[in-house]
């Protein structure tokens, strides 16, 4: 049976301190960028700060209050927020942030891992889907007919 089961990881610990461990850790990696945790712990985290920057994407009030509501501390989500008006991840429409291993961790062997936030612009996404169009051939067909 699948009582009192809640979705996610819980990574160790009681359902309480899972949710303000990955408060936390979503709060630390929007203040500096870039943290250094545990894999598991950066993996459970990676949705959460996809939707925060969604959200500052919005930038509408009600966005701004549920961001508040999942990080909170509102200096961090007015840095946020600012940040994504100013338009650093205006090309960018998911994947905001990377992880990077180290390797395990002397004492226990857990992987260790730097999760960042990504800052470089898409290389190429618009350049590369321009449609062609059509007419060059029917041109090309025209001069052909006409030399003749």
């Amino acid at each position: 049976m699948r009582h009192n089961k809640k979705r996610g990881m819980k990574l160790g610990t009681d359902a309480s301190h899972t949710k303000a461990m990955k408060r936390s850790l979503v709060a630390s990696l929007l203040a500096n960028d870039r943290i250094k945790t545990l894999d598991v712990r950066a993996k459970a985290i990676r949705p959460d700060v996809d939707k925060v920057i969604t959200w500052a994407k919005k930038g509408d009030l009600h966005s701004r209050r549920l961001a508040i509501a999942k990080i909170g501390d509102k200096e961090i989500v007015r840095e946020v927020f600012e940040k994504a008006a100013q338009g650093m991840w205006a090309d960018r429409n998911g994947g905001y942030t990377r992880i990077m291993k180290l390797g395990p961790r002397k004492g226990d062997a857990a992987e260790v891992v730097i999760i960042e936030l990504v800052t470089e612009p898409v290389k190429g996404a618009k350049a590369e889907t321009t449609v062609t169009k059509v007419e060059p051939v029917e041109e090309a067909a025209a001069e052909e007919t006409t030399e003749e």
